[in-house]
């Protein structure tokens, strides 16, 4: 509790004497989009992703002022991230952002794919793709539109994706490989027409990249997979090599399943009730903008009641 409250003096303290300084120096870091924003696992967990990494290396070079992923959830279609871009729970959020980084798409269109991992086989309907990939392209088009009036003061980044099936049989890559390519193209034309910057983690993965996708059931990248697309992002950010995060930077594993989540939550929520000036510290700077889980949490709460 003590280490809790702490915490939450220290940054209210660094806040309330130089949040001006702050604003001016430091990034308002929002992640939007679908699991890989979330930084799920190859176990179905939740752990650091590309957006904590690259928030970690912000904060370590001292231009972050605020992060939240708060905003992305597992699963997300762009359907589902142009409507929690439109919520009321973004509005504050994304106002204040400086930067903004998406992923968005991939979920539209792999769900749509058929996976045998034993057999090492893909299939899937090209008709049903090229309908997924032209709602991903309207849907993409209007976030980002979204985002002008809603981000003003936002650098937007739209993260390219990877061929999520580098364990499948060679002759079985290049039909769905060839939907992502079409995929990556569309989310970079739209960036583009946006004013905002495409990321491209495409070729730091290629198609065979098993050391950064372990599980042949899973489409989730590793630590390293994860550091690959932040540091595609940070070139795209900085314009060289020179903010690169290296494996011996990257933080100790701490997956967290759904379950424990939600226990955290609780135990937190507990906390802060048994002390008034953690109340009110928690009116300042609520607790759920330092753990990001609130999206996770409310879904979860949805799921299990329907």
């Amino acid at each position: 509790m003590k280490r809790l409250l702490s915490l939450i003096s220290a940054v209210v303290l660094s806040l309330m004497l130089g949040v001006s300084s702050a604003y001016a120096s430091g990034e308002n870091y929002i992640a939007l989009g679908d699991s890989l924003a979330a930084g799920q696992t190859p176990h179905q967990e939740i752990d650091a992703g590309y957006a904590d990494l690259i928030a970690m290396r912000l904060g370590m070079l001292g231009q972050l002022n605020y992060y939240t992923k708060e905003l992305a959830f597992p699963g997300f279609t762009t359907a589902d991230v142009l409507e929690r871009v439109q919520s009321d729970e973004a509005s504050v959020l994304l106002k204040n952002a400086t930067l903004i980084t998406i992923s968005a798409g991939a979920n539209d269109l792999l769900r749509l794919v058929q996976v045998n991992p034993s057999a090492g086989t893909l299939a899937f309907s090209q008709l049903q793709a090229d309908y997924a990939l032209n709602v991903a392209r309207k849907n993409m088009a209007e976030i980002l539109a979204e985002l002008q009036v809603r981000a003003p003061k936002a650098k937007v980044f739209v993260m390219g994706y990877y061929f999520a099936y580098p364990n499948v049989h060679p002759s079985q890559k290049e039909g769905t490989n060839d939907q992502l390519v079409r995929l990556n193209t569309i989310l970079q034309q739209q960036a583009e027409q946006a004013g905002a910057t495409y990321v491209n983690v495409y070729d730091a993965f290629g198609l065979n990249a098993v050391n950064y996708l372990p599980n042949i059931a899973d489409v989730h990248p590793n630590f390293e997979g994860y550091r690959q697309m932040a540091n595609a992002f940070l070139k795209a950010y900085s314009g060289s090599n020179a903010l690169t995060i290296q494996s011996s930077e990257l933080p100790k594993p701490n997956p967290k399943t759904f379950d424990e989540i939600l226990e955290m939550k609780r135990t937190t929520e507990a906390e802060v009730e048994e002390d008034e000036v953690a109340v009110i510290v928690e009116e300042i700077l609520p607790l759920r903008n330092i753990f990001g889980y609130t999206a996770f949490i409310e879904r979860i709460k949805e799921i299990r009641v329907s």
